[in-house]
């Protein structure tokens, strides 16, 4: 991101600057498409592009502390063991049925992604998943897959009310927050049939032949049992249907009561504390777990803030204007139905520089907003671009670190993970493509 940085530094000294009007129109900022005109450069000095990092910090703060918070947040909640309990329940009380126990903990994944953002807080649930799987006679790299594609291939690209892709882009977009949800429950429902066929087709593989298996770092003939008396406690069962109802309610507020972000942060805040009181937590504890859970958001704020930097240097060197025009020309020689392919594929390249949700929205949603604008696209349209572009090709690029972790974790190489799974990625980006396709046609809005 600094290297970005110093490269757009040095290009306000040779790219020519440029300037849109901007124009207010139903309470939102729009580009005026006729208005682009050429004007004086302004360089950014070395100690300007300095000093644009804490602008950028500044600018970014409302999206940096909500990550901060809902972080916190969900320190609190895994504090209480409730989450953990409840995968060891499914475990236990279909671990004998793979039949029924590969979508349900697939399901499980996927909604801890689609709804909270899970990602790196999903990878201890590889040490806990991937025995299973092996006990079950299959491989290491189902119980991988299972957690892995689940969360973030199925549930964080989709982001029903995912605050760390779909929340940030939507505010910069300034679109109401979460607004759009039919479409993303849509293509939830067909990635989530896709990944549990695609991983249970090899599961049964696996069974019939055990030499086709991917084992990692696990020994085939080394496996563990799984725990079959194992029961959840009350307080835990509590503390969940807390969670439950933390999810109706944030729901109800936003498409009701139209909550952003600070009222979000709060109903997290405050069911974590209650999760924390019922799972007998002391105040010392939950503050222990609260600021664990931020520092575990520290990477990804930076990049919030770091992105913003960029977008602060462009701003002043007078070429975002100049960016956006010949962008515009660019995706406008496109046909004006596949428009939003073209910001899709954008973005999917754009994801191995910045593998960060939040970040890749806070560095391209300030230029694909007024862009989408330019090229007739709608701002949620543009959005979904996003999201699409940043999650999906989470599953294949070497600069993923969950990926890497997660496979670190397993044993499993780098190379057979992509060998693996690269036919699912081809087929999660034939679905985003459709589903764009529909975006663009019916003006996914509202606007």
């Amino acid at each position: 991101m600094f290297i970005v940085i110093i490269i757009m530094t040095i290009l306000t000294y040779i790219l020519p600057a440029g300037q849109y009007d901007r124009i207010e129109k139903d309470g939102r900022t729009i580009v005026d498409p006729t208005s682009f005109k050429f004007i004086e450069s302004s360089p950014v000095g070395i100690l300007e592009m300095f000093n644009s990092v804490h602008a950028g910090l500044v600018g970014a703060a409302p999206i940096i502390l909500f990550v901060f918070l809902f972080g916190g947040a969900l320190g609190i909640m895994q504090k209480t063991g409730a989450i953990d309990s409840f995968i060891k329940f499914i475990a236990a009380r279909f671990g004998q049925r793979e039949k029924i126990l590969i979508p349900l903990l697939i399901l499980i994944f996927s909604l801890l992604g689609t709804l909270i953002g899970s990602a790196e807080d999903t990878l201890v649930y590889i040490a806990i998943i991937v025995p299973m799987t092996m006990a079950l006679k299959m491989d290491a790299l189902t119980g991988f897959a299972i957690v892995m594609l689940g969360t973030l291939a199925t549930g964080f690209v989709t982001g029903i009310t995912n605050p760390f892709n779909v929340g940030v882009a939507q505010s910069i977009a300034e679109l109401p927050i979460y607004s759009g949800m039919g479409l993303r429950i849509a293509i939830f429902i067909v990635f989530y049939i896709v990944t549990v066929l695609y991983i249970y087709f090899h599961a049964a593989k696996v069974k019939k032949n055990p030499e086709l298996g991917v084992y990692g770092k696990f020994d085939p003939n080394d496996q563990a049992e799984i725990d079959l008396s194992f029961r959840m406690g009350t307080r835990h069962k509590l503390a969940l249907f807390v969670l439950l109802f933390n999810f109706i309610a944030l729901v109800v507020g936003v498409i009701k009561f139209q909550w952003y972000i600070s009222e979000i942060g709060g109903i997290f805040l405050f069911s974590a504390i209650i999760m924390g009181f019922i799972g007998k937590i002391s105040p010392g504890k939950m503050a222990d777990g609260f600021v664990e859970g931020a520092r575990d958001m520290v990477a990804g704020a930076l990049i919030i803030g770091i992105a913003q930097t960029i977008l602060v240097i462009t701003t002043n060197g007078g070429l975002l204007d100049t960016i956006l025009y010949y962008s515009s020309a660019l995706v406008g020689q496109l046909p004006t139905s596949i428009n939003a392919i073209g910001m899709f594929i954008m973005q999917l390249f754009l994801n191995f520089i910045v593998p960060s949700g939040s970040g890749q929205a806070a560095l391209t949603m300030p230029i694909m907003t007024p862009l989408a604008d330019l090229i007739g696209v709608t701002r949620q349209t543009a959005v979904f671009a996003f999201q699409m572009g940043d999650g999906i090709s989470n599953m294949i690029i070497p600069t993923s670190g969950v990926l890497l972790a997660g496979l670190a974790i397993a044993g499993i190489p780098f190379t057979k993970w992509v060998k693996w799974v690269f036919p699912y990625f081809l087929i999660q980006v034939g679905i985003a493509i459709i589903f764009l396709i529909i975006a663009q046609a019916t003006n996914y809005g509202p606007f």
